[in-house]
C-alpha cells in the first residue's frame, strides 16, 4: 500500500437514473481555490490530479470508468470537478473543501454502481475517482492481502495467483469491478457457498472519515468496521484499502456449462434445481442463467427460444464431482465429457469468458462490451412452481424482437457457508432461509436506444410478476444490485429522512438497518456522505 502500515454470459451491471441539473449553475471556483490553498505549503500543483470541464482530459477521465452507455448522454448531470488522487494524503483536503463549499462527493472505484450513484448527482458534486489507488500486496505466508479500493477484482485475482496456486478470494465474476464498492456492498461469486461473501473475509480497512481522519480498524472502532462491510462504504467515508483473509483453493477445480432448452425439459430441471442447489456439497456452486436467444422458428412457431444454462464450479476434480452429481442431481445428466479441470485462476477466466491462456487480461480495466442496462434483484425462499416458471417464459416471449436487446435472469444458489453466518454478523442480512438470489437484467445497445423505456418497462413487469414468488416482509433486495425503483429520496442539503430511507433500507438490510442508522448518526451526524440511497443520519 502507499501507507503499508496499515460464452457471452458475463455482464457489466448498472443503470443510471434520469435527472437534470445544470453544472454551470454552481460556481466551483471557490472549491478549487480552497484546494489549491490546502496544497500550497506542500509545493503540490492540483493541476496534476484535478480536472474541470475546461481541461482537455476531463471528458476522457469521466467516461473511462463509465460502464453503461446511458452515462454518455448529454442530459446526464456532470461533475463540476473530477479529482484523481495519487496518495491518501490528498483526499482529506478534498473532503474539507467540499464541505466548506457545499458540494457533494461521489466516490468511484470501478464504476459498476447499477444506478450510477458513484458518479452522478442532482446537486453540485465532485467525483473522487480512486482509479490510481490500485496497489495490491499479497502475503502468502500470512494468507492475507492489502488491496486499494481502486484496484479491480480481476487484478486482485491475478496478483494472488501470481504468488500462489492454492490461494484465492471469494468475489465476483466480472473482473473490472472495483474492490471499493464491491466489498463494501457485500460482494459474492463462485466461492460464496464455501467461504461466504467478500465482506465476510475482510479483516481490516483504511477509511477517510468526514473529519478527514485516516482510520484503520482499531482507530475507527468495531461499529464502523461492521458498517462498511456490507452497509456501503460511501455512506460513511472514503474507503482507501481493504485487508483480506485469503482462502484455500485446490490445485485443480472443475467447471462445466450445460445448456437446456424448454424442449429439453429445462422447466423441470430448474424446478428440481431450486430444491437441491442450496443443499449441495459446499465445494459445489451451480448457478442457472436464463436467456432469451433469437433462433430459427421453433416448434411453437416462435423465432426465439429460452436457453437455460447450468453453469458450475467445483472445488475438486472430475472423479469426485461426478458421483456427487449422480447422487444429488442425476436428472441433469452430467458426464465426464461435459467437465473440464483447471486451476482456480483459470476458472476465473472461464466465468469471465476469457481464454485460459490469457490471464493478463484480468489486469485490463476496460470492459469489452459497454451497453445500456437496467437490473433488479430478488431472494427466493420457496421453490417457484412449474406454472410459475412458465409465466416467466411467457414474459420472455413477449420481450422485444430486436436482436440488439436481451433479457437475462441469473439465479445464484445459497446454502453452505451462507447458512452458517448470522444475519447480524454484517449489515448484509440475506443468509439462512434463502434458497437463491435472483438478478434480473435487460440490456441493449445504442442502435436500439430509442426503445429504452420499453426495455425498462418490461423488466419492471417481470419484477411485478415475481412478487408472488419472492421473499416477503420485506421483499428483500441486494444492495450491490442497487435499484432506485424501490425508493428514491431527495438528498438536497443532506435532508434524508429515516422514514423515507426505510423503504429501501429494510429491503437491503432488514433488521440491520436501524444499527446502520445509529452508526451513521455517530460518525457523520450532518450527513455529508450521501446519495439517493445512502444511510441517513437521525439529525
Amino acid at each position: 500500500m502507499k501507507t503499508p502500515t496499515i460464452s457471452t454470459l458475463t455482464f457489466v451491471l448498472f443503470v443510471i437514473f434520469s435527472c437534470s441539473w445544470a453544472a454551470s449553475a454552481h460556481d466551483h471556483e471557490d472549491f478549487l481555490e480552497c484546494l489549491a490553498h490546502q496544497f500550497k505549503n506542500r509545493n503540490i500543483s492540483i493541476s496534476n490530479f484535478v480536472y474541470t470541464s475546461k481541461n482537455s482530459s476531463y471528458a476522457s477521465i469521466l467516461r473511462f470508468s463509465i460502464q453503461n452507455l446511458r452515462f454518455a448522454l448529454e442530459s446526464t448531470p456532470k461533475p463540476l470537478v473530477i479529482v484523481t488522487p495519487e496518495h491518501e494524503s490528498q483526499i482529506p483536503p478534498v473532503i474539507r473543501c467540499a464541505k466548506k463549499n457545499d458540494m457533494q462527493i461521489r466516490t468511484r472505484s470501478g464504476g459498476h454502481d447499477h444506478e450510477g450513484l458513484s458518479y452522478v448527482s442532482e446537486v453540485p458534486f465532485v467525483i473522487l475517482d480512486l482509479i490510481k489507488f490500485s496497489e495490491i500486496i499479497v502475503d502468502v505466508e500470512q494468507k492475507t492481502a492489502w488491496v486499494e479500493s481502486g484496484a479491480t477484482i480481476g487484478s486482485l485475482y491475478y496478483r494472488i495467483a501470481e504468488k500462489s496456486s492454492t490461494l484465492g478470494f471469494p468475489a465476483g465474476t466480472c473482473q473490472t469491478m472495483g474492490t471499493g464498492g464491491h466489498f463494501s456492498g457485500g460482494g459474492y461469486g463462485t466461492l460464496v457457498r464455501k467461504y461466504g461473501l467478500s465482506a465476510d473475509n475482510v479483516i481490516d480497512a483504511r477509511i477517510v472519515d468526514v473529519h478527514g481522519r485516516i482510520l484503520d480498524r482499531t482507530a475507527m472502532g468495531e461499529d464502523l468496521f461492521w458498517a462498511i462491510r456490507g452497509g456501503g462504504g460511501a455512506s460513511f467515508g472514503v474507503i482507501l484499502a481493504w485487508k483480506l483473509q485469503l482462502v484455500d483453493v485446490p490445485e485443480k477445480v472443475t467447471v462445466f456449462r450445460i445448456q437446456k432448452t424448454l424442449e429439453q425439459n429445462a422447466t423441470q430441471l430448474i424446478h428440481r434445481w431450486q430444491s437441491i442447489a442450496h443443499k449441495f456439497d459446499q465445494d459445489l456452486f451451480m448457478r442457472v442463467i436464463l436467456v432469451r436467444t433469437n433462433t430459427n422458428t421453433n416448434q411453437d412457431g416462435r423465432n426465439m427460444t429460452i436457453l437455460s444454462v447450468f453453469n458450475s464450479m467445483f472445488l475438486g476434480g472430475i472423479d469426485r464431482l461426478l458421483p456427487l452429481m449422480q447422487k444429488s442431481f442425476p436428472e441433469l445428466g452430467l458426464v465426464k465429457e461435459d467437465c473440464t479441470e483447471m486451476s482456480w485462476i483459470q476458472s476465473i477466466l472461464y466465468f469471465a469468458v476469457i481464454p485460459r491462456d490469457k490471464p493478463e487480461v484480468l489486469l485490463n480495466r476496460t470492459q469489452q462490451y459497454v451497453r445500456y442496462f437496467k437490473a433488479k434483484s430478488d431472494y427466493v425462499q420457496n421453490p417457484i412452481p412449474e406454472n410459475g416458471l412458465e409465466g416467466i417464459w411467457q414474459l420472455f416471449y413477449e420481450f422485444t424482437k430486436e436482436e440488439d436487446a436481451q433479457a437475462v435472469i441469473v439465479m445464484s444458489p445459497y446454502g453452505g457457508r451462507m447458512d452458517e453466518i448470522s444475519e447480524s454478523a454484517l449489515p448484509f442480512p440475506h443468509r439462512a432461509g434463502n434458497l437463491y438470489k435472483i438478478e434480473y437484467l435487460v440490456f441493449w445497445v445504442e442502435k436500439v436506444a430509442q426503445n429504452s423505456d420499453t426495455y425498462i418497462s418490461w423488466i419492471r413487469r417481470l419484477y411485478d410478476y415475481m412478487a408472488l414468488y419472492a421473499s416477503k416482509s420485506p421483499r428483500a433486495a441486494y444492495m450491490n444490485y442497487r435499484d432506485l425503483d424501490i425508493g428514491v429520496i431527495n438528498n438536497d442539503k443532506g435532508k434524508i429522512s429515516y422514514a423515507g430511507a426505510s423503504t429501501w433500507g429494510i429491503k437491503y438490510f432488514k433488521n440491520n438497518f436501524d444499527r446502520l442508522v445509529r452508526i451513521k448518526t455517530m460518525v457523520d451526524p450532518h450527513n455529508f456522505f450521501r446519495n439517493e440511497q445512502s444511510i441517513p443520519s437521525l439529525h
